[in-house]
């Protein structure tokens, strides 16, 4: 029980541990700016409810590195009903900033008026993908809210990393090269599936050198929207003396067309890991490209443990 002075005799008196000092400090929690823009995710695809729970989740991560962030998520293809498009979450975002602004002044606060962008748009997407992010472009331009687009998540070696997690929760690579046992089934090449066409293909090659480094194989890029590449790229590391083959999807997810994949896996006679999905390191990036844009903090780190 306690007293109005305190805890009551007897009980332990619970003191606040002094803040250290040095090069030792921990450093200060960042919080997202009073004010500041709103992160938009542009989910590309198809919408879905699969697509729509793994949107969510990455926004949950990115919330939990920036405590305060606004974060919304527009579809490319949505419908305004149950998937609200990119369109219309960025009207929402202009409108709620002034809002909250007008708000703010009404109760007496002082407050700055908002100026620049209304919202930053992160594209879900591991790399380059011509058509989707000229479509983005454009509802960016065709809306009157302000609004800057940030570039794709890849190459990065966090999507190496990534990588590397999906093919060892599939048996097809040790999850540490450091330690001493082997896979069974482990993989002895890899064909990175990508979408995006042939410049997907070279930005995916970055990723894949990262990731040869990481499993000690060979690690070749392959289009899934360009038919028999996955197929093709297989029969290469076949002819250079790989024997198991495996496909890591360098994707999120969405963006790639039902069945595509799995028919390429089929016509390729290769095992296959997951997409990058919510991954940890999906929603780091999609932080790290937000606050990059708005100056709010440095990006996330351009080295990568490697295992």
């Amino acid at each position: 029980m306690s007293t109005p002075t305190g805890p009551a005799s007897g009980l332990p008196v619970r003191m606040p541990r002094p803040r250290q000092s040095g090069r030792h400090r921990r450093p200060e929690p960042v919080v997202a700016p009073e004010g500041a823009a709103a992160l938009v995710l542009a989910v590309p695809g198809t919408p879905s409810s699969a697509s729509r729970s793994l949107a969510e989740e990455v926004i949950s991560i990115a919330r939990s590195e920036l405590p305060g962030l606004n974060a919304l998520i527009g579809y490319l293809d949505g419908d305004d009903a149950e998937y609200p498009t990119l369109a219309s979450v960025l009207a929402h975002a202009a409108t709620e900033r002034v809002a909250r602004f007008e708000q703010a002044k009404a109760v007496g606060r002082e407050v700055a008026e908002p100026e620049g962008p209304a919202a930053v748009v992160v594209p879900l997407l591991a790399g380059p993908d011509s058509t989707r992010v000229q479509r983005i472009r454009r509802a960016i331009e065709d809306s009157p809210a302000p609004a800057e687009l940030t570039d794709v998540l890849g190459p990065h070696p966090l999507l190496a990393e990534a990588l590397h997690v999906r093919l060892s929760e599939a048996g097809l690579a040790r999850a540490d090269r450091a330690r001493l046992f082997t896979v069974a089934t482990a993989a002895d090449g890899i064909v990175l599936a990508t979408v995006g066409g042939e410049e997907a293909v070279q930005a995916a090659g970055i990723t894949g050198m990262l990731l040869a480094a990481r499993l000690a194989v060979p690690v070749m890029a392959a289009a899934l929207d360009v038919e028999g590449s996955v197929a093709s790229i297989a029969e290469q590391l076949r002819g250079s003396g790989s024997l198991q083959l495996a496909v890591a999807p360098y994707l999120v997810g969405p963006e790639v067309a039902d069945g595509l994949l799995d028919a390429a896996v089929k016509e390729a006679g290769c095992a296959s890991a997951e997409p990058l999905g919510a991954y940890p390191a999906i929603g780091k990036l999609v932080l790290s490209m937000y606050m990059t844009t708005l100056g709010i903090a440095p990006a996330v780190a351009q080295g990568a443990q490697v295992h």
